[in-house]
Parts: C-alpha cells; sequence; structure tokens
C-alpha cells in the first residue's frame, strides 16, 4: 500500500487512527498496541502476503537473540544475530548480483552459477538495519525489552517500516507508554496534516513530473545533447530529493497523528556548503546509522588520519552497496566516500572557499553523483555524462523532442512552449526555476512543523490546513492513473 494511494488515505489511515484512539480511550491500551500491530501487519502485506513469513520470522528470531544479549551479554550472541541478519539481506538482495559477476569472470571455462531469479522483499534493508542496532543496543546495555509485543511493533510501525526514518529502539517505544500520547492531540493532528499534505504534495505534483523527463533521458536509449543531459540528471537530482522528503514528510505527518514523534530525516541537504555538510541534512537516520554501527566499528578516527579515511572510505562504500546490487551504487558510494576523505584532507590546510563557491562546487558534485545513482547501466552514465561534458552539442536533439511530445498526462501541457507543442526545455526549465530555489531559500517541513505547533489552531489555520491537505488529494485523485512507488522502496 502506498502512501500516495487512495486506499491509504482515505480507508487505511482513518480507520487505523479512529480505533487506535477508541481503544485507548477505552483504557484498552494493549489493545490499541495489537491493533497498531495487526495494521502494520497488514499494511506489509498488501504488496505480497508470502513476505510475512520472512518479518514474523525475522522479528522471532532477532527478539529471542535479543533477550539473550540482555541477559548473558556474549559477544558470540551478537555475532550469530549479525551472521543472521546479514545472510538474508546477502540472499535476498546480493545474490544474483554476486553470482552475475562470478559468471562473468567465468565466461570463458566451462563453470556456470544458475540461480533463479531472487525477488527482492519489500523493506527487507530497513528492517534488517533497524534490528541490527537493536541487537548492539542490547548487547551495549541500552536497551531492555522483555514484551515481544512491543518489540513486533518497534518493528513493523507502518509510518516508518518501508523505507524509514531509521529509528532506535529507545527513541521510539517510550513514546507509546506516555499517558498524554494516548489521547487525541488536535495540535499534532492539525501539524500531522499539514507535514503528511506537504509530502502528498511533493510527491505528486512535483516529484512525479521531474520523474517523466528523467525517466526519458536516462531509460530510453536516446543520445543525449548538452541540454538534454543537464535537464536529465538536474531533473532526477530535484526528483529524488522531493520524492524521499515527500515520503519521509508523509510519514513523519501520519506518525503525528498518533502522538508518536520519529526523528527528522531531512533538513535541506542541497542547502549544504560541503559534502560532510550533505551528508548532515541527507537522510540524516541513515547517516547516523552508518556512523554509530559502521564507522565507529571500524575504529572511527581512533587510529590517526590516515585510517581515519580508510574507515570513512569502507562505511560510504558499503552504504552504497546497501542502496542496491549493483555497479553503479558501488560507484556512487566510492564518489561520496573519496570526496568525505578530500574534505577531510583540505580541512586540515585550513583553507576556505568563498560561500557560493563551496556550494556550487558540492551541489554540482551532488548531482553529477546521483546520476550513477540513477542509471541502471554504466553504459546509461556514460551517455548522460558525455552529454554534459559536450559543450559542442548545444542543441536539442530532435529525437528527445518529440518523445516528450507524447507527455500529455499533466497539466503542463497547457504552459507556455516552443510553437504549438511543449517542448523539453521550456517546461523544465520552468519547472526547475520554480521548484530549484525552493530547495534551498524556503523553510523545510521541519522548521515549518515546529512554527506551527507553537501557535494554538483556530478555525481560520484548520481550514487552511483543510484547503492545503485539499490540493494534493485533488491531483493525487486527477493523476491517479500513473501513482507511483516511492524511490526508496526499491532499496
Amino acid at each position: 500500500m502506498l502512501f500516495n494511494s487512495i486506499e491509504y488515505i482515505f480507508f487505511f489511515l482513518p480507520i487505523v487512527v479512529i480505533f487506535y484512539f477508541l481503544l485507548n480511550n477505552k483504557g484498552y491500551h494493549q489493545a490499541a498496541l495489537i491493533w497498531l500491530v495487526v495494521a502494520s501487519f497488514g499494511f506489509y502485506s498488501y504488496w505480497n502476503p508470502k513476505y510475512l513469513i520472512l518479518i514474523t520470522g525475522s522479528i522471532s528470531v532477532n527478539y529471542f537473540l535479543g533477550g539473550l544479549l540482555q541477559k548473558k551479554n556474549q559477544r558470540f550472541v551478537l555475532v550469530l544475530g549479525l551472521v543472521f541478519n546479514l545472510g538474508i539481506l546477502a540472499y535476498f538482495k546480493y545474490a544474483n548480483f554476486i553470482a552475475n559477476n562470478i559468471n562473468v569472470l567465468l565466461e570463458h571455462t566451462d563453470y556456470f552459477i544458475d540461480l533463479p531469479k531472487i525477488e527482492l522483499p519489500l523493506a527487507i534493508s530497513f528492517f534488517t538495519f533497524l534490528q541490527i542496532a537493536y541487537l548492539v543496543d542490547c548487547y551495549q546495555n541500552k536497551v531492555k525489552e522483555a514484551n515481544f509485543l512491543h518489540y513486533t511493533l518497534f518493528v513493523t510501525y507502518f509510518p516508518h517500516l518501508i523505507a524509514g526514518p531509521l529509528v532506535h529502539h529507545q527513541e521510539l517505544m517510550p513514546e507509546f507508554s506516555k499517558p498524554e500520547n494516548k489521547r487525541v492531540n488536535w495540535v499534532n493532528v492539525y501539524t500531522g496534516l499539514f507535514v503528511f499534505s506537504l509530502g502528498l504534495f511533493k510527491k505528486v505534483y512535483i516529484a512525479d513530473t521531474f520523474a517523466e523527463w528523467a525517466r526519458m533521458g536516462f531509460d530510453t536509449n536516446i543520445p543525449l545533447g548538452f541540454f538534454d543531459a543537464w535537464g536529465t540528471s538536474l531533473s532526477y537530482t530535484l526528483q529524488l530529493y522531493f520524492d524521499f522528503s515527500g515520503y519521509t514528510d508523509m510519514a513523519i505527518g501520519a506518525s503525528m497523528i498518533f502522538n508518536i514523534k520519529l526523528p527528522i530525516n531531512f533538513n535541506s541537504p542541497y542547502k549544504a556548503l560541503d559534502i560532510q555538510d550533505f551528508w548532515r541534512r541527507w537522510h540524516m537516520t541513515l547517516s547516523r546509522w552508518l556512523r554509530e554501527y559502521l564507522y565507529i566499528p571500524l575504529g572511527g578516527n581512533r587510529h590517526g588520519s590516515f585510517f581515519t579515511g580508510v574507515n570513512l572510505f569502507i562505511t560510504f562504500l558499503l552504504g552504497g552497496l546497501w542502496h542496491g546490487a549493483n555497479w553503479n551504487f558501488v560507484i556512487w558510494g566510492a564518489l561520496h566516500g573519496a570526496a568525505v576523505v578530500f574534505h577531510r584532507v583540505w580541512r586540515t590546510t585550513g583553507a576556505k572557499l568563498p560561500q557560493l563557491a563551496a556550494w556550487v562546487i558540492t551541489f554540482l558534485f551532488v548531482n553529477f553523483a546521483w546520476i550513477f545513482f540513477r542509471a541502471k547501466t554504466l553504459d546509461d552514465s556514460q551517455r548522460v555524462l558525455s552529454g554534459m561534458i559536450d559543450i559542442h552539442a548545444l542543441n536539442i536533439s530532435p529525437s528527445f523532442a518529440t518523445a516528450f511530445n507524447y507527455f500529455i498526462e499533466w497539466p503542463m501541457a497547457q504552459l507556455p512552449a516552443i510553437g504549438t507543442t511543449p517542448l523539453l526545455p521550456v517546461t523544465t526549465l520552468l519547472f526547475l526555476c520554480v521548484f530549484f530555489p525552493l530547495c534551498l531559500f524556503a523553510p523545510n517541513s521541519f522548521e515549518l512543523s515546529e512554527k506551527m505547533k507553537t501557535s494554538t489552531p483556530t478555525l481560520a489555520s484548520c481550514l487552511r490546513i483543510a484547503m492545503l491537505a485539499g490540493i494534493p488529494l485533488y491531483a493525487m485523485l486527477f493523476m491517479s492513473s500513473r501513482i507511483s512507488e516511492f524511490i526508496y522502496f526499491n532499496f
């Protein structure tokens, strides 16, 4: 079930909220938690019920191992848990990738590994990382959990289940036991609906529109001119931003209605002035996870500058591989790892760039690296990059413009055009000019929600929120034929 689907917005979420607070209001708190768990399993199984076996088995094993760690605190149990979780992830996510690469090496021999196509279970990367963190926290005596229902809710809580934010047990579960959180809080409902609607607007209006232009550049195998290539890369850079930040807004907003606070996951990352600042702002909970459960265990910065650089590079390399079993993701992770190491060395010189130059360099690098993140093959990456640096090809390829003429699902067809049909550079440039500045100058969702919490809801403000919520809802209904998954659902 998608956050941006009619089933979720008009049926699933309202029904779950109503029954959750009705049960709490009657004093049946345990029943309310059971209801949330059942609803979360239903939300997860909507895609494919067979993967309920996988997630329930993973939850059961990790809860058992966590209990052992809380009692005996043995390193062997922790290693067993890591092997179990990483083994499942490796099989479902990387088995075919490894086999295919081995077959390439063995192509001139008589050996061949023949594996059936393994379907990637939804959210396996996220619920695996979530439970690895839980086991490590148990080993470090940071967590005490003796209730299987509570642990199951921690893993399956539907607002964060599919694509995060990645939460710690100790920051999520106490929220459910607070007496004030068991009653409807109209300020939270008001704010949550606003944040949710903002995320829906980002996804339906902005991200899915940029997705069409990015798709035509990356997936249609059309030779790209200079403007085509830059339009393609910038379209994906903004698509990814508005898609994932939109998902995060919808997750945080929905959870806010339940009075449950999820951690902030985006803080205007395209405002970053260096690559380290970017990773403090982009997918913040994943950055935190990689730092606490990979970089620090590798040694962090405890063994001198050289090994600090090595640890940083390995962390980002594995972070890239976590996103997908594809060499492009490895390259993307390696690029960011190398950039972070270079930035660390640069800081030791004491040299500083003007803010504008620092921002331009950072953004151009991020945009460049996203090409490998998006492209399906290395050839696709090379095709886009070649067009971006070919300053002699300052023209719009006819085939690309013709392809765009068929993009008629969206009211953008009414925008000013060259001739009688909308051509890619006109509409793309217009969208970039409107929404790119929003990434740089507008307050983000977190800042807006914090401001709203400090004000008392009035009838007028509630009506404004209802109108704002209605705009993306209308758009979703109008464009329901092309409702799409969120990008991070693939990871």
